[in-house]
Order: structure tokens, then C-alpha cells, then sequence
């Protein structure tokens, strides 16, 4: 039996046996703060910002470096090379070092940790997950003020890499051809780790907490990217164990990546669309190579971060065609601008917010910006000339929001058809279902648009109340409570009654203990990230949609979510059990609700 286990987040599934390698580990305790003379504020400042300029050489120089297999990726260390030259983050530590007067580590601390505390509130994972990049370039600067010697990262032969973290910098210097996966003690499941050792075709996990505390250096581990942990010196029988469930997990792969470019249809004959959720056009590629019919969700909030101004209406326009004319015929779904206040944009200044997940943010943020609402409104517009491109509107709670967001689509058309500038004046507009408000009011809602898109996972975080990051109540995060379910169901009815589409974005779309649920349900496309696609279109293949409604009844008919996750648990590892020997983690916990 193994020494250890320890729990991570996957995020590149498979299977790697081999020696663990640190590549850094913890080096920060609690930066202690020291008090100073005004006379040393000057040289403190100093000190700070040739800390921030050493560290965007090694990035720099890091970037011209890039291998080849990673090359597509250089826009990650172009955004953290942002975020070290935004001078919001480095002013705001010489602001705390002149009127504090403190030495420059603490004051950078704490201008991190201000930052933290306006934003760590939002629900959005993503942009979570990009103050943790925010963390990152800190760190390393702290690093460089306090002189710590960073770990040389040279190592010998085939490896596992294990790490508190790893920024692009540090993974673009590896030699990616003896890198056998990646675990870190950082990160969540957007992080950058995941999309390198995605890119690279091998196992990883994040977010393993006692990963520095369990593992050593040289370990054999085995790395479970499928199920979510690390064995620490297994024993002979877990070897065996573990090498059959590798060759088996790559037969499966090559299998689904055979069929990955067939249609979504079942044997007797339901066709659903499958399509991607992208941040990046470089990510194209991805959703092509696994099959994707198009981009079901474009998010946009990618070009607004960390940046010292904002985008004009010509850089989004270029970006945004570039990407509807690679995808062209395929569909391709802009949503507009979710984010709020935030100190990524300098344009804004900071709004005090008790709340923000709940406060000035998507469609509300952008009604109270119309300027910056009509630019991308206008480069989208621009985009339409140039392929199938839809728009929709985020966070809708009822019809006064739809219509108003309308209404400035069609100045910035008229604006556009002023100009003389080219657009499809016919572009279908949706909007995102995913508060109750807009669950309750979908049949009013949907005479106001051309299709629906759900995104349950803030649907389910607002039924329920609950945010699914905190560990305290991040159980009761159950894409099959009888609630979510109805709410579901209720929106796609209400949308084929109007005769428009319903789509659904979001883990759920991913999930193969959901999505027979949901052709139950006949939704007409789902939207997930690239590398679940083959995966997902395989399941749909082998479906029948009497059995998805037949299972749906005896699901609606379930009064708890424990009782609704047992019997689906049952039912789709029966239909399919050679397809859910790798998901079978999704519900392997003790906690099935109540």
C-alpha cells in the first residue's frame, strides 16, 4: 500500500509512473513589517521597482525561449509581463511605502492582499484564478526582494514535476520531453499548468495541498490524473494496478479521438450540437483537433485584464474576425463583457462593494458604461461580416435588461451603418440563463431573443446559495438537485415553446452522468472545453433518447439529490461502463446528498 495519497484538482487527465522532482517549493512565511525613516523612502522605492524590472527580464527572456510545443502559449507570459509592468500594482506598493513608511516587501504584500479582498469575492473562476496569476508575479518579486535563491530547474532523465507553483516562465525553461506530468500545491482548474500539460498531451493536478508535505524528492509516485491524486512509493500491486489503467486509458483515448469528428447523434437519430468554451483564439486549434462544431461561448473578458488601458474598438474588431473568419461556417458566440469595477481596468476607479458576485458586474456594469458597452458592442457588429457570429448578454434577471442591451446594439449598428462599416444586420442575440430570476420569467424572456445559453454553474451556485470554492459548503455544489434539474427543464421548454434554441454551458455540459439527462430534456447544444468533447460526442453516439427521457422521468420523480445521483450513478455506469471506468471520481464520495 502507498506511503501517501494526496488529493489534487485534475486538470489533464492520464496516468504518469515515475520519480517526483521539486522544482520549487514553499519558500514564504508571513513577510514581516519593518518600520523605516522617511530619508529611506527613496531607495525602498527603488529597491521595488528594480525588483519589478529584474523579474520582467527573466520573463522576457524567458518568453524568447519558448519551444516550440509550447509557442502558441506565449501570450501567457505576454499577460504576466502585463500585470509586472501595470503600474496600479507596484504604485500601490510605493504608495503604501510613502504614506506607511515601510520596507518594500510588506508594502507589496499588502497592495496584493487590498487587491485579493476587493475581488476574491466573485463567484467567477476565472477571474479567481487570474488574481492567482496576480499572486504569482508578487511572489516572484518578493522573492527577489528578500533574496532568496530560486531552485535550479535542471533534472535528469524521464520526471514527474511537482511544484508549489509554476508560472509559464518557470515550465517554458523545462525540457518538455522529459516532463511526465505536473502537480503543484497551487492553482485551480483554469490555471496555466493545466493548459501547458494539456497542450503537451500529459497528466496533471493542482491545488494539492499536502503535495510539499508527503512528497520528496525521488519519490516513485504515480500520478492519477483521471481520479485526482498522487501515490507516494506504491506498493508492487498498485504498479501493476496502475500500468493496466494506463494503456487502457490511452486505448480508450485513440479511440474517442478516432470518432471525435462524427456528428453528436444518437442511434435512432437525435442530433445535438457540440460546441466549445474558449478565452483565446489560440485556442482554435484545440476545438477543432477534438471535434468542436463551433464556439457555443466566447469569453471576451480576456482582452480587458491586465492592461493599463482599455481596448479600442479597431483591436477588439480585428481579434474578433480573426476568430469568426477561422471558425466560418461554424458558429461562433460572443459573450459581452462579464466582469465588474474591477483594478485590472485603470479607466475605473475602485467601487466599495459589500458584495461583489451580487453587486455592479456584467450586464449592470455595462449599462452603467455605455461608451465601453458600445465599443465591443460595435467590434462584435464588425466581427458578424465575417462569419456565423451570435452575441449574448450576461447575468439577465428580467426584461428591462434585455431590452435596454437591445437598444444600444442597435445604435452601435446605426453607428456602423454611418461609418459605412460592414456587419450582418440579422447577428442573433441571446442571453445567459443563470439566475432564478431569469429561470422563473423564461417564457417572457424568450420573445425577446433569438436562443438561450444556461450556465449552470452560476445557476447552481445562485439556487442553491452556496459558493462552491469554499470548503465548508462546497458539498452541497449538486448539478442533479431536483431543483437545478426543474430549473433546467423549465428554461428548454420555455425556449421550444417560442421556437428558439437552448443551449447549456457550463461543468455540467462535461459531466457524463449529466448529459443523458439533458437529451432527456432535448437541449439542442451543449458547450464545454475542448478536451471533454470526444469524450462527450462518443457517450451521445451510443445513446437512445427514449432511454435519456425514460431515465429524465424516474429522475424528476426523485424527491432528493441523493437518492437522484445514486440512480444515475446506477443507470449510466450500466449503459456505460467502459466509458466511465475513467470518470467514475465524478461521484466517488461518500457524500451523495441528502
Amino acid at each position: 500500500m502507498a506511503r501517501a495519497i494526496v488529493r489534487g484538482i485534475s486538470v489533464s487527465t492520464g496516468f504518469a509512473i515515475g520519480k517526483a522532482v521539486f522544482v520549487n517549493r514553499r519558500h514564504r512565511s508571513e513577510v514581516p513589517r519593518q518600520s523605516i525613516q522617511p530619508a529611506m523612502v527613496d531607495a525602498e522605492e527603488a529597491r521595488l521597482r528594480l525588483a519589478f524590472a529584474s523579474v520582467q527580464g527573466d520573463l522576457a527572456t524567458a518568453r524568447d525561449r519558448i519551444p516550440p510545443e509550447l509557442k502558441e502559449h506565449q501570450h501567457i507570459l505576454d499577460s504576466h509581463l502585463m500585470i509586472l509592468k501595470d503600474p496600479k500594482l507596484a504604485g500601490a506598493a510605493v504608495k503604501f511605502i510613502r504614506e506607511l513608511l515601510v520596507n518594500a516587501e510588506w508594502a507589496l504584500e499588502k497592495a496584493v492582499a487590498e487587491l485579493e479582498k476587493a475581488f476574491g469575492a466573485l463567484d467567477d473562476l476565472y477571474i479567481r484564478e487570474r488574481l492567482q496569476d496576480v499572486r504569482v508575479m508578487s511572489d516572484r518579486v518578493l522573492t527577489r526582494l528578500l533574496g532568496v535563491a530560486q531552485d535550479p530547474l535542471a533534472f535528469e532523465g524521464r520526471v514527474i514535476i511537482m511544484a508549489h507553483d509554476l508560472t509559464p516562465a518557470d515550465t517554458v525553461t523545462l525540457e518538455v520531453a522529459k516532463i511526465m506530468g505536473f502537480a503543484t500545491a497551487q492553482g485551480g482548474k483554469t490555471s496555466h499548468t493545466g493548459i501547458m500539460a494539456r497542450t503537451l498531451g500529459i497528466p496533471a493536478l493542482v491545488g494539492s495541498a499536502e503535495l510539499e508535505d508527503l512528497v520528496n524528492d525521488g519519490d516513485l509516485v504515480i500520478l492519477d490524473g483521471v481520479g485526482g491524486r498522487i501515490l507516494v512509493d506504491p506498493d508492487e500491486d498498485e504498479l501493476t494496478e496502475f500500468n493496466e489503467l494506463a494503456a487502457q486509458f490511452e486505448d480508450y483515448q485513440r479511440r474517442i479521438y478516432r470518432g471525435c469528428q462524427l456528428p453528436a447523434e444518437t442511434i435512432d437519430g437525435y442530433r445535438v450540437q457540440v460546441l466549445a468554451n474558449i478565452e483565446l483564439l489560440e485556442e482554435v486549434a484545440a476545438v477543432l483537433d477534438n471535434g468542436g462544431e463551433g464556439i457555443g461561448l466566447y469569453r471576451t473578458e480576456y482582452s480587458y485584464l491586465n492592461r493599463t488601458d482599455l481596448p479600442g474598438e479597431d483591436e477588439l474588431a480585428e481579434k474578433y474576425s480573426d476568430l469568426a473568419a477561422i471558425m466560418s461556417p461554424r458558429k461562433v458566440i460572443f459573450r459581452t463583457l462579464d466582469l465588474g469595477a474591477d483594478k485590472f481596468i485603470s479607466s475605473f476607479g475602485h467601487l466599495e462593494e459589500a458584495n461583489p458576485a451580487m453587486g455592479l458586474r456584467a450586464i449592470r456594469f455595462c449599462m452603467k458604461h455605455p461608451e465601453l458597452f458600445k465599443t465591443q458592442l460595435k467590434a462584435i457588429a464588425r466581427a458578424s461580416a465575417y462569419g456565423n457570429v451570435s452575441i449574448m448578454f450576461p447575468m439577465i434577471s428580467g426584461l428591462r435588461e434585455v431590452r435596454r442591451a437591445k437598444a444600444k446594439l442597435r445604435e452601435a449598428q446605426d453607428e456602423l451603418r454611418a461609418e459605412g462599416k460592414r456587419f450582418n444586420p440579422d447577428m442573433p442575440v441571446g442571453i445567459m440563463i443563470e439566475l432564478p430570476a431569469a429561470v422563473m420569467i423564461a417564457n417572457l424572456l424568450a420573445e425577446e431573443v433569438d436562443f438561450f445559453s444556461i450556465g449552470t454553474n452560476d445557476l447552481i451556485q445562485y439556487s442553491v446559495g452556496i459558493d462552491r470554492t469554499n470548503p465548508h459548503v462546497s458539498y452541497l455544489y449538486q448539478p442533479l438537485h431536483p431543483a437545478i434539474l426543474r430549473s433546467i427543464k423549465h428554461v428548454v421548454d420555455a425556449a421550444h415553446q417560442a421556437g428558439i434554441e437552448a443551449s447549456l454551458c457550463g461543468e455540467v455540459a462535461s459531466d457524463p452522468f449529466c448529459v443523458p439527462i439533458l437529451m432527456g430534456m432535448q437541449v439542442d447544444c451543449i458547450s464545454l472545453s475542448p478536451q471533454a468533447i470526444p469524450g462527450i460526442k462518443r457517450i451521445i453516439r451510443q445513446a437512445r433518447m427514449g432511454e435519456c427521457k425514460a431515465l429524465l422521468r424516474e429522475v424528476l420523480a426523485c424527491r432528493t439529490v441523493g437518492k437522484i445521483n445514486r440512480l444515475v450513478r446506477d443507470t449510466i455506469f450500466n449503459k456505460y461502463p467502459e466509458e466511465l471506468t475513467f470518470f467514475a471520481s465524478l461521484l466517488d464520495n461518500d457524500d451523495l446528498g441528502g
